[in-house]
């Protein structure tokens, strides 16, 4: 599949690390360092601009080098870039450690993934079919 994509930022184009990655990394397209207090929020800007076929969206989602050692998540993870939308990439990133970060320009943020999706036809009944499971939720499976 071919994704159209202009690139205003001053880094190269998001690219997979592996033959078999499922995301590529985004880096911060900013210039100066933004510094993330904890449990501080900002929109870091990418320079991506991208057009996306008619079915797919991209997820935009944590690193989680960044998650482990740093304590830094994208806050609406993940967060989805519809196909009709051409506005700027922007990575929401939150500080959830005690201690304050420093977001350099060119660093890798997150990672976006490229997933097809159906958009679902709502048809309202009055009951549902039961299950095994039925309403059992919230860690319910894998309790004896």
């Amino acid at each position: 599949m071919k994704v159209k994509i202009v690139n205003h930022s001053h880094h190269k184009l998001p690219e997979y690390a592996t033959v078999q990655s499922a995301g590529m990394d985004l880096r911060a397209n900013i210039s100066e360092s933004i510094v993330l207090s904890p449990m501080e929020r900002k929109l870091i800007p990418t320079g991506l601009f991208i057009a996306l076929p008619p079915g797919y969206e991209a997820q935009v989602r944590p690193r989680s080098g960044l998650a482990l050692k740093q304590g830094i998540t994208v806050l609406n993870s993940p967060g989805t870039i519809d196909a009709d939308y051409r506005g700027e990439v922007g990575v929401l990133l939150i500080n959830l450690s005690l201690q304050d970060f420093t977001v350099n320009d060119g660093e890798r943020i997150a990672q976006m993934v490229i997933a097809r999706h159906e958009q679902a036809e709502l048809v309202e009944v009055e009951e549902l079919d039961t299950t095994e499971r039925g309403a059992g939720g919230y860690g319910h499976t894998g309790v004896k």
